[in-house]
């Protein structure tokens, strides 16, 4: 898989995470986690690689962010709707970011 590809996988993961969280978090919690791990596996992926300076600086970002957001939805956020438009917003970011790739 391209590193395009593996972006947009990570931007719809994080847009399904947040609208699963805005339907309920607590019956989705382990669907939750477990699109968490399958994004993580994809940012690790990601790490190793060069990407394009004007991708680099969103992504960079993005690993900040994600790092407490991936927290946090592991633990169960104490606000759920913000933490779900997070999720949606990182995920938007991202697609529309990857055409610099």
């Amino acid at each position: 898989m391209d590193n395009k590809s593996k972006i947009l996988d990570i931007a719809m993961n994080l847009n399904r995470i947040g609208n699963w969280a805005a339907d309920g978090y607590k019956p989705k919690k382990e669907r939750i986690k477990t699109f968490l791990d399958n994004t993580s596996k994809y940012i690790r992926d990601l790490k190793k690689v060069t990407l394009p300076p004007k991708f680099r600086n969103t992504f960079d970002l993005f690993l900040k962010n994600y790092k407490i957001l991936e927290k946090t939805g592991i633990e169960g956020p104490k606000d759920t709707d913000k933490w779900a438009e997070d999720m949606m917003t990182w995920g938007n970011i991202l697609t529309h970011r990857s055409k610099f790739i």
